[in-house]
């Protein structure tokens, strides 16, 4: 474990860094290394893989103050059963309040004060979620897909069958601690004797020894793999949303139910459409002469490519609506609508020619082709008056 980087300057943050920080600074990363954005780049995934399991041991209230407290090897999965160190009590009855003295003490015997016991390490427990990216088109978000993502995520080992043993052996009870993971130790101190409950030596914690280590998984028995999930993404999901694939996370320890996995799905940017709740925008240009004149034109829709007629007299920032053309309700019935806004684009580049026939066309033209224009001058000519 010593070539492992700190898990917070893995993610850019100090130790001091709030939940919802924590969680920016891992979307952060993880867009940054994703192998969609890096297809055949190992440096990214590896990255990637390391983001991941950076942000698994620090969104983990408990992981996290394993970590703070041992470094990695407060996270290993052999590091011992419960979170933290249970402390017993002072010989001769105190019961006052330590203040400071408490953590003083703490770091010394390893223990706290008037502490719970340590949990059973044998005790079935739940894995821990795991959290992944994937990023999308704006079509599949729109429509739904089916992506497969890599998951970084710790099983049981297939080889031992998550008891750590050799095949064939089995762990043996902790002759120290009789299985309990701790044991009780005396400490004579300036205010008397004290007891405390430390993690047992000889079995670190875990209550069994192993004499004959799985060769898979080194007697962990539990193994971190990267895995492919398919993954539905559900028509009209949005950017930033999140999947939460129920049981797909880190196995559980002693029979523990399964954790779940989280994927933050990533929308990119379409070059013609926008998206506004489940409504689509997009802007169209059209020539002087189209507005003037009305046509048909194409407009561009999530289904293909639809024809429609504008009117004579079209003026630019005008908008119509193609009713059911947006993008499909998350988990609801109906679509939303798509909006097209027109822009009137001004010819430039004129030739002499073209600029001429252009004067005709203004010579013969009067206020009345121009209702806005007249409009103003006639407040213009009132305001001056």
């Amino acid at each position: 474990m010593a070539d492992k980087r700190d898990y917070y300057e893995v993610l850019g943050v100090d130790r001091s860094v709030s939940d919802e920080d924590l969680k920016k600074a891992y979307r952060k990363a993880a867009k940054k290394y994703h192998p969609d954005l890096h297809p055949g780049d190992a440096e990214a995934e590896k990255s990637f893989k390391e983001v991941n399991e950076a942000y698994e041991v620090l969104s983990d209230k408990e992981k996290r103050a394993r970590y703070d407290q041992f470094g990695h090897a407060g996270v290993d999965p052999n590091f011992g059963a419960g979170g933290g160190y249970g402390g017993g009590g002072f010989g001769g009855g105190f019961t006052g309040d330590f203040g400071d003295l408490g953590d003083i003490f703490g770091s010394i015997f390893g223990g706290g004060f008037g502490g719970s016991r340590r949990a059973n390490p044998n005790a079935p427990r739940r894995g821990n979620d795991t959290e992944t990216s994937v990023t999308i088109s704006f079509e599949e978000a729109a429509k739904g897909c089916k992506k497969t993502v890599k998951v970084t995520k710790i099983d049981n080992c297939t080889e031992c069958g998550g008891s750590g043993a050799k095949k064939g052996t089995s762990p043996k009870t902790c002759p120290v601690c009789h299985g309990t993971g701790h044991v009780t130790a005396t400490q004579r101190t300036p205010f008397g004797v004290m007891q405390t409950q430390q993690v047992c030596n000889q079995c670190h914690g875990s209550g069994k020894i192993i004499e004959n280590p799985c060769d898979v998984c080194k007697g962990k028995g539990r193994i971190r793999h990267t895995i492919e999930q398919t993954v539905d993404i559900p028509a009209g999901i949005d950017d930033g949303q999140v999947i939460s694939l129920r049981g797909a996370g880190d196995s559980g320890v002693n029979g523990g139910p399964n954790g779940d996995l989280r994927i933050n799905v990533n929308v990119r940017p379409h070059p013609i459409f926008e998206r506004n709740g489940y409504d689509v925008h997009c802007e169209i240009p059209i020539t002087f002469t189209q507005a003037a004149l009305g046509a048909e034109i194409t407009v561009p829709t999530l289904d293909g490519k639809v024809k429609f007629t504008i009117h004579e007299g079209t003026q630019p920032g005008d908008e119509f609506k193609l009713k059911g053309k947006g993008i499909q309700r998350l988990r609801y019935s109906g679509r939303g609508d798509q909006y097209v806004k027109i822009a009137v684009e001004v010819p430039k580049n004129l030739t002499k020619s073209q600029k001429e026939k252009l004067k005709e066309f203004d010579d013969v033209m009067d206020d009345k082709n121009y209702n806005k224009r007249k409009s103003f001058m006639d407040k213009v000519k009132d305001f001056f008056e």
